[in-house]
């Protein structure tokens, strides 16, 4: 069965009682192939990302990108208005010198930084998000508590209800569960 035949099915989710047994699994799921999964702990593991084949966030080029057209908006912004469209000659200084219009250079840049971090972060994590599908699972609440789930979602390209249901049986799992997009599926 592919994924587009499951209808209301999101995913596939195994529990585990550590985080030893988990990382083990972890690297199974990379390894085979999977890229719509994911890992849920009730504490940040050291070497999950490396483990899961993550791979850095684009977010600091964004930061990066937003200040350097901070700056360079600022700086036009300044060079315009005080040496092209009012130029007011006091005492002989330059008519646009960078001196005087670093603060808000500065501040410009800090704030575009800013807005693309916060707006940034939100787009690249699909926030904001109400309702998640493994909140229909009663076994899921324990997830900040005291276990450890793995959760291949049915959109997976690789995904097979059948063939990724024993694969997962096979990682150790206490139990293989699925889920479904809506409590009333």
């Amino acid at each position: 069965m592919s994924a587009n035949a499951t209808g209301g099915l999101y995913g596939l989710l195994t529990e585990f009682d550590s985080a030893s047994q988990l990382m083990k699994a972890v690297e199974k799921v990379r390894d085979e192939g999977f890229q719509k999964w994911d890992v849920h702990t009730p504490f940040p593991v050291h070497g999950m990302d490396e483990a899961m084949g993550i791979r850095g966030t684009r977010l600091p080029f964004l930061v990066l990108l937003s200040g350097a057209t901070g700056l360079g908006l600022a700086t036009l912004m300044q060079w315009w208005m005080n040496a092209v469209d009012y130029p007011f000659i006091i005492s002989g200084k330059p008519l646009f010198g960078i001196p005087a219009n670093v603060p808000i250079m500065f501040e410009l840049t800090v704030l575009l930084s800013a807005f693309a971090c916060f707006f940034g972060m939100w787009i690249l994590n699909g926030l904001p998000r109400w309702y998640h599908p493994l909140f229909t699972s009663r076994r899921f609440r324990r997830a900040t508590q005291d276990r450890y789930f793995i959760v291949i979602e049915a959109q997976d390209p690789k995904f097979n209800l059948e063939r990724t249901r024993d694969f997962l049986a096979s990682l150790g799992g206490a139990v293989v569960e699925e889920v479904n997009e809506s409590a009333e599926d």
